[in-house]
């Protein structure tokens, strides 16, 4: 179902409490396998083929399994197969656009966003704020090993989304991802999947992760619906964002 594809944001646990989202490991996944691909076929390339390269079955079945839980990697999954729609779109805008997902299937990775949001390009930034946020958030459910471990995950995982670049000194500095018509038109989905609909879609948890002025997210709307990949209206004060192609009925199902 849609609306549990999206995990409550108040729900404890997620990937990032004991690995990374992978970003590069997903992206050469899609790079090897046809879009089309059924989860089985996913599950034979990376545990039974090894097309990631990993040095033992077990550390095969656990990147499988860390990629079913951020990307889904369901065809019948409408945040997976749309992410398999806009992937082509734009490559510089993988990064965010899987982060997006990750961000939609991982609540603790979630919670670590206040310190995204709450820091400007440039800011130098540790572990240790990441892990402050997400125990602020979560005050009783992890231990202050497990804290600290989150903080690290995040840490790197905001780092593949582009939000963050490495430093030498254990810092991290705060930077804008690049942000594409095709991520946009995710960031919309998201919101709309909530529930939310009009111009307020520019002002979700969401639009927030694409890190830009609203004005800028409107131009790439209408590049997004210029391509075809939503339909985007806004004059006169009304805001309309529609998604056919990304709402498609799935195969033998109505939505």
């Amino acid at each position: 179902m849609i609306d549990q594809e999206i995990v409550p944001f108040d729900r404890s646990g997620g990937t990032n409490t004991s690995h990374t989202i992978i970003i590069p490991a997903l992206t050469h996944l899609f790079n090897v396998v046809d879009s089309s691909a059924t989860t089985v076929e996913y599950e034979r390339a990376v545990v039974g083929d090894n097309v990631l390269g990993k040095e033992t079955a077990g550390s095969r079945s656990r990147t499988f399994r860390y990629l079913r839980e951020l990307y889904l990697l369901r065809p019948d999954s409408i945040l997976f197969r749309s992410i398999r729609d806009l992937w082509t779109d734009d490559v510089a805008g993988q990064p965010l656009l899987a982060g997006l997902c990750a961000l939609a299937r991982d609540a603790v990775f979630r919670a670590s966003a206040t310190v995204i949001f709450e820091s400007s390009p440039g800011d130098e930034i540790i572990s240790a704020d990441l892990a402050g946020a997400v125990e602020k958030f979560f005050p009783t459910a992890y231990s202050a090993s497990t804290v600290a471990k989150i903080g690290r995950n995040t840490f790197s995982s905001w780092e593949q989304t582009g939000h963050l670049e490495g430093m030498s000194n254990g810092m991290k500095s705060r930077r804008r991802p690049t942000c594409t018509a095709s991520a946009t038109a995710y960031a919309l989905l998201l919101g709309h999947l909530e529930g939310i609909r009009g111009a307020a879609l520019f002002d979700t948890f969401w639009a927030r992760v694409l890190d830009q002025p609203k004005s800028h997210l409107i131009d790439l709307a209408s590049v997004a619906s210029q391509r075809s990949l939503i339909e985007f209206k806004n004059s006169g004060g009304v805001t309309e964002v529609n998604f056919t192609e990304l709402l498609r009925p799935m195969e033998g199902q109505l939505l």
